[in-house]
């Protein structure tokens, strides 16, 4: 009698699979999360540098991505890491969000980052009227500082 069995991938295979730019993305967005507000926003500044306007489609569909991808991210509290690997996402496909950090403008009053897109929240249940941005970071098209 035979047993139908699969033979293992060759380990190249198996380290290139384990490459994921989702992962990375979200990784490098807890990172970016922890320095100081001015230090983000300049990473963010030169990171929009060059990029065309990201479409809702494509900031809607990096922000699933990264809520399915990571539980922290899809948390209430995870709102900066998950801004900032939508944008980074947006980036990779050569487009930028905009990039907001703001307060709630109505209770409970709190911190929120946030990513736009063709004047929408991407994401959000709220109305844009909800939160009041504080930091805004677009894209920087070609020739601006």
């Amino acid at each position: 009698m035979t047993v139908p069995m699969a033979m293992p991938a060759p380990r190249e295979e198996l380290r290139l699979h384990r490459l994921d730019p989702r992962r990375a993305v979200i990784a490098l967005s807890f990172l970016l999360a922890r320095p100081s507000p001015a230090h983000l926003q300049l990473v963010l500044r030169l990171l929009s540098r060059h990029a065309e306007p990201a479409d809702l489609t494509t900031t809607g569909h990096a922000y699933r991505l990264v809520v399915a991808t990571s539980p922290r991210c899809a948390g209430w509290w995870g709102c900066l890491p998950r801004s900032i690997a939508v944008a980074l996402l947006c980036r990779l496909r050569g487009q930028w969000p905009t990039w907001c950090v703001g307060v709630r403008n109505s209770p409970p009053f709190a911190a929120h980052a946030w990513v736009e897109s063709e004047g929408e929240i991407v994401g959000e249940t709220a109305s844009p009227s909800t939160y009041a941005p504080l930091v805004r970071v677009g894209r920087t098209a070609v020739g601006e500082p």
